[in-house]
């Protein structure tokens, strides 16, 4: 490599997205923030949550307002491409480097020894102007490589290289003396002591190639530090391109490509029977792959080799797990069935084997073996469904299996792949501080892991609803009638809540925690277009609400029309019906419980003038829910929520309606006054009506809905909550 700075021009495989006129109008911490997205914005040099970028400067001690040098490094759990100042954690550097002793001095150091893991509180003692940003495994090589920048990244065609079987042969082919290489080795003390006398016997080098895990750069200037990793990257990628096998990579193709429809046909039919599978423990989300490249892996005649042997480093494994499961069916057949039991056998025996290998490679203090289900599965002919905790996980994870397969083709165009130590692997999955990290996190909420359904979520009770329950972890599929509306809820939920991270998931399921679709739930095809949608977006359904529903008021003379009437109940309870029906298939493939919630009215047992289609239609949606209960127990529990007059936020309440019930209970009004200001009025009116004196409002009846469908009324079936503050009429008899 050369030494004088490359132009852009130079690089074929990654972007230059350095600019010099934004980076000259920033310093410090600022420079190294900067330096961090840039390289995060490219994806092909680092993962989700991946690498970590370090900057030694000099700053004013906040105690004796004396410079002093401190390094600046990208903390644990950010992620380089949408990292901020409060990403980094910050440490005086004397005081890290004065933990050098401290190690040389434990008679019984060395790799995975216990000094290993007691250094890393110890860095709590060092932190520079009390930041709380937790530190990166990776600190001792930023402290101990002796120039102010440090870039650690995890490419996928430098892990090519470091998961090849001839992996120091090669580096020296493709970097000459400029780029070190080191042993896989696992992250801590050791490993940065025999860097920093690396870079000493060979000052020449401008970075090092990691065995198993990734590269590092280093310069004294943040913009040359920034390019070596480039060009350390890109000419793996070009070495690659150069020994790429074309049709023959992964040994070529064994099944033919499926047309998109078919395919996705049958991923929605068999995603949900996956889920019900691999929940064993704890529900998963999920997310779906099915690019090309995907394709060409899962169609291959290596991919179940390679596969089997397992992935090549620890930011991949740590949420792909060891290996995958690989279901090798024959796409052209068709037979669902067959894949099932495939599957399902598959399972049985990925179990057995996660169970053997934790046992052949446990330690004495290991922590006890966690789910020993796949997050990653993989099907010839339909692709990849990784799961997790939520869709942010199943995403990254997704997103981990990706780089594993380009590192895997890398690997076999230059070489052969060589996965990692199976015992090594598990040193970092059941490594104590991966398992103390785990124990830090907050504690999952009452609707983590759930995926539900809101029809009618474009306003009113539904959107309401669809607030409260993401609110509770729920991710939120916001469905409607009016696609725009449905979309506008679905995005203020992610303008609240993020997109999530991970850049992974094919077509819709690249989506976050919500999501907005159309639906008319008049039209079964409709229906079950919706659903399918559904599983590829999420990979499964817990709960579905229903609050669409429809008041169409009757003409000057009291009458409604035959077609209106008919409309009416379509909507309001053959339409609930469908979506029940449709719902019940899913949860049944599934096998896990599940909850659908219906919204019905106090206009059902309370008779009155002038609504008599909508009255009776809500009197008929009534009895399904018990009809339901009893058809779909004891897998789902059906129930409703029955609302007085809800006029705030509600479609069915239009200005003309509004007016003409003022007029109708001889409610004074002005025509100047606006909507909220007359359906104010309506609501006063309705709540004087009630026990409570108080106006009944979407979010009352969210809180029923939430209520529902938590465990808290887990015991209740078959039942119409009334929330309606309190209607006499409107009382059991």
């Amino acid at each position: 490599m050369s030494s004088q700075r490359p132009g852009k021009e130079r690089f074929r495989f990654v972007k230059y997205l350095w600019q010099d006129e934004v980076a000259g109008q920033l310093d410090g911490v600022d420079r190294l923030v900067y330096r961090s997205n840039k390289l995060g914005e490219d994806l092909t040099l680092t993962n989700t949550g991946g690498g970590n970028t370090s900057s030694k400067l000099t700053e004013t001690d906040p105690l004796t307002h004396e410079p002093v040098e401190v390094l600046w490094l990208k903390g644990s759990g950010g992620d380089l491409r949408t990292a901020k100042r409060d990403g980094f954690a910050s440490l005086y550097l004397d005081k890290v480097r004065a933990m050098k002793s401290l190690y040389l001095n434990d008679p019984n150091r060395g790799p995975k020894t216990p000094i290993e893991d007691v250094m890393y509180p110890m860095y709590s003692h060092c932190v520079f102007n009390l930041n709380p940003r937790a530190c990166s495994i990776d600190t001792p090589l930023h402290t101990l490589v002796p120039y102010k920048h440090v870039d650690h990244l995890h490419p996928n065609a430098v892990i090519a290289i470091a998961a090849s079987v001839n992996q120091e042969k090669l580096t020296k082919e493709i970097y000459g003396d400029e780029v070190i290489y080191i042993p896989w080795q696992r992250p801590g003390f050791d490993i940065g002591l025999k860097i920093e006398q690396l870079i000493k016997d060979n000052p020449q080098a401008r970075g090092i190639l990691l065995g198993h895990h990734g590269m590092s750069s280093w310069n004294n200037d943040d913009e040359t530090c920034y390019e070596t990793a480039l060009e350390i990257i890109d000419r793996a990628a070009r070495f690659i391109e150069d020994h790429d096998k074309g049709a023959q990579t992964f040994g070529g193709q064994k099944h033919q490509a499926l047309t998109e429809t078919d395919r996705k046909r049958l991923q929605s039919e068999i995603i949900p029977f996956i889920r019900g599978q691999v929940s064993v423990y704890k529900r998963f989300v999920g997310t779906v792959q099915d690019d090309e490249k995907m394709l060409r892996f899962v169609n291959s005649n290596d991919g179940p080799r390679l596969a089997a042997l397992g992935t090549s480093c620890p930011d991949h494994f740590l949420r792909t797990k060891i290996k995958p499961l690989f279901v090798d069916w024959d796409p052209a057949s068709g037979d669902i069935e067959k894949l099932k039991t495939s599957i399902a056998d598959g399972l049985v025996q990925y179990r057995k084997d996660y169970e053997a290998y934790y046992n052949k490679c446990k330690r004495p203090d290991s922590p006890a073996m966690r789910d020993p289900n796949p997050t990653v599965v993989l099907i010839s002919g339909l692709g990849m469904v990784a799961w997790g905790k939520n869709k942010s996980e199943s995403r990254v994870t997704a997103e981990f299996y990706n780089c594993a397969i380009e590192v895997m083709r890398g690997a076999e165009a230059i070489d052969q792949y060589e996965a990692m130590d199976q015992q090594e692997a598990f040193d970092i999955e059941y490594w104590n501080l991966e398992e103390a990290k785990l124990r830090r996190m907050p504690p999952e909420k009452e609707l983590d892991r759930q995926i539900v359904v809101v029809i009618g979520a474009g306003a009113g009770i539904g959107k309401a609803a669809a607030h409260r329950l993401v609110k509770e972890g729920a991710h939120i599929v916001c469905v409607d009638v009016d696609e725009a509306a449905a979309k506008e809820t679905a995005q203020e939920i992610i303008a609240k809540y993020g997109e999530g991270i991970g850049v992974a998931g094919s077509g819709i399921s690249n989506c976050g925690p919500a999501i907005g679709l159309a639906c008319d739930i008049t039209n079964r095809d409709s229906v079950a277009r919706l659903f399918q949608d559904v599983m590829l977006a999420y990979g499964g359904l817990d709960a579905v609400v229903v609050t669409a529903g429809i008041f169409v008021p009757p003409d000057k003379t009291g009458r409604i029309e035959d077609k209106l009437w008919s409309r009416t109940f379509n909507i309001n309870v053959t339409g609930a019906y469908i979506v029940a029906d449709e719902a019940y298939k899913i949860f049944n493939q599934q096998g896990l419980r599940g909850n659908i919630v219906l919204t019905t009215s106090a206009n059902a047992v309370v008779a009155k003038k002038g609504s008599l289609a909508y009255d009776t239609s809500k009197a008929a949606a009534n009895h399904p829910v018990r009809e339901l209960a009893i058809e779909m127990a004891p897998l789902v529990r059906v129930n409703a929520v029955a609302p007085a007059t809800v006029v705030k936020g509600s479609t069915m309440f239009p200005r003309d309606r509004v007016i003409a019930s003022l007029t109708k209970y001889e409610i004074p009004f002005s025509e100047s006054e606006s909507d909220d200001e007359l359906r104010e009025k309506l609501a006063s009116f309705y709540a004087k009506r009630s026990l409570t004196q108080t106006p009944i409002e979407p979010d009352d009846q969210a809180e029923a809905i939430f209520l529902l469908l938590s465990q808290r009324l887990s015991k209740t079936t078959g039942h119409v909550i009334p929330v309606d503050g309190g209607l006499q009429d409107g009382f059991m008899r």
